[in-house]
């Protein structure tokens, strides 16, 4: 199988790179800067792209990678630190930018002259496009053996190549929307010049992970935490198919899931639905809110979900009898922005990423879906043959509405943000509005304030309604929602839920901000 490695200087785009390779049918994976090359060279990659990253390259506490790397005949694609790093391990000048770049530029192809003739990398690239720019530093000099393959007005060296040694980078981003050539520049190097035949898809990766499975699970017995979520749900179907009653799904209702969730979780994976699979309810609401209790912190709440989650399922597996593996539903991104196995930094904590606790008596994790991305996980959930109602259902985090309401977490105020939430998507499905190209929920803030309900004084809480479209959860932007839906969704959040006298809506986009509000 094709692969491209992506190694990780800290980018907070490292997650799209990954993503965008994957659209041209060729598999990809991020690995930290400290990899050793031997280990690079071990997994055979046909080509690796080095990330942007916020350091100084010339500073000595910077990240680096062995001068070794650009000789060994593999073809590397440098982008912003990435190309910088390139630069100056080639024997190039980087220096501190006369004047920074942030946002959109003119791409010119070629040098100040103009010329460009041969360029690999820049094969097909329209004489001048727009680009996203990022960069402090810049590259003051094409380093020996390179040329110039495009630049902006204030940025001599914004691409350069040395096709003899297989070296290519830009001082942009190509991966981001706004390099309008960006995809066709990733395409020249990751089939052009890697060599990728580009047939990587999702087609048998259910039925190569079910034989995997198998084999690996044997006569085992498996405990799954399900939470009735995309994730969750594919890696129940999946195990089942593999393993049938061996499989035992617990659902832990820890009381911060959406109105009427955990019935409908119960329908689909209970004894009443259609797989085979043993399925373990725990309503275990007023546990869960004792242990959050005066805790506002977001990072803290998610700690405290997650290792309340390990301990149900220890006392489960008592119950059960002895379990040899846990499952859990860990996607790629849930890896990545946790800082495992890239290196980068730590965006989110996620409550199902990075091993068994001590204490936890399993034999190990399996985590069928751990390598693929959201939209991968949902074409294999049709492959499988679950429900689109499923598959395409509203992305849910794992621990659930405790990141919705910001500050401390209390019974009454899961029942307005439920409340609130029910009433936003309802309006929105019965609009007409397509909700499947993103994410759409109500959250709960912390703030309280004055208004007039009757003839009486209020003060109550604001709900903030989000919706952003997004087509891989690295990148977002906020819904247009016709205003008209709004007002119809804020009359009935204020009018039928108790205790809120305010809606609000959140414009942001990520970045630089996240999907959820915590």
């Amino acid at each position: 199988m094709d692969k491209i490695i992506v190694l990780d200087f800290g980018g907070q785009y490292k997650q799209l790179i990954a993503r965008r390779v994957r659209e041209l049918g060729v598999y990809c994976e991020i690995l930290p800067y400290t990899t050793p090359l031997e280990e690079l060279k071990r997994q055979d990659p046909q080509g690796i792209i080095l990330t942007g990253g916020p350091a100084s390259v010339y500073l000595e506490e910077s990240p680096s990678y062995d001068a070794a790397l650009f000789d060994t005949g593999i073809p590397i694609l440098g982008i912003c630190y990435g190309a910088q790093l390139m630069a100056i391990r080639c024997g190039g000048p980087v220096k501190t930018a006369p004047v920074s770049e942030y946002g959109h530029a003119e791409l010119i192809v070629g040098d100040n002259s103009g010329a460009a003739a041969g360029s690999l990398l820049m094969n097909g690239v329209v004489p001048s496009s727009a680009c996203w720019m990022s960069h402090t530093d810049y590259i003051a000099g094409a380093p020996e053996g390179f040329t110039v393959t495009a630049h902006t007005s204030v940025c001599p060296v914004a691409a350069m190549e040395n096709a003899a040694r297989k070296l290519y980078a830009v001082q942009f981003h190509p991966e981001v929307v706004h390099s309008v050539e960006g995809t066709k520049i990733l395409k020249n190097f990751v089939i052009d010049i890697c060599g990728c035949a580009g047939d990587w898809e999702m087609a048998g990766f259910a039925t190569r992970t079910i034989a995997e499975l198998k084999e690996r699970i044997g006569n085992g017995r498996v405990l799954l935490g399900l939470s009735g979520g995309v994730d969750s749900s594919v890696a129940a179907a999946l195990l089942s198919k593999a393993v049938g009653k061996q499989l035992t799904c617990v659902f832990v209702d820890h009381g911060l899931l959406r109105k009427n969730e955990g019935d409908e979780v119960e329908q689909v994976f209970g004894p009443e639905g259609d797989y085979e699979l043993n399925f373990v309810r725990v309503n275990a609401a007023e546990r869960f809110y004792l242990k959050l209790a005066g805790v506002t912190d977001p990072e803290m709440k998610r700690k405290i979900i997650g290792a309340e989650f390990i301990n149900v399922f220890e006392e489960e597996a008592k119950k059960i009898g002895t379990v040899d593996f846990l499952a859990q539903g860990t996607i790629y991104p849930d890896v990545v922005e946790s800082g495992t196995g890239s290196g980068g930094a730590v965006i989110k904590s996620h409550h199902n990423v990075g091993g068994l606790p001590e204490h936890v008596d399993f034999k190990e994790i399996v985590e069928p879906l751990r390598s693929l991305f959201k939209d991968e996980v949902r074409r294999v959930g049709l492959e499988l043959g679950l429900p689109e109602g499923l598959v395409y259902r509203q992305p849910f985090p794992g621990p659930g509405l405790g990141v919705r309401i910001v500050g401390d977490v209390t019974a009454e105020k899961v029942r307005i943000v439920q409340e609130a939430d029910y009433i936003f998507r309802e309006e929105l499905k019965d609009a007409g509005i397509d909700t499947g190209a993103g994410q759409f929920f109500a959250a709960l803030t912390n703030m309280r304030s004055v208004g007039v309900m009757g003839d009486g004084r209020t003060y109550e809480y604001a709900v903030v309604l989000r919706g952003v479209i997004t087509s891989d959860f690295m990148t977002a932007e906020a819904a247009e929602i016709p205003w008209s839906v709004q007002q119809t969704c804020m009359n009935r959040i204020i009018n039928e839920v108790k205790g809120v006298n305010r809606v609000l809506y959140d414009l942001t986009s990520k970045p630089p901000g996240t999907i959820e509000l915590e």
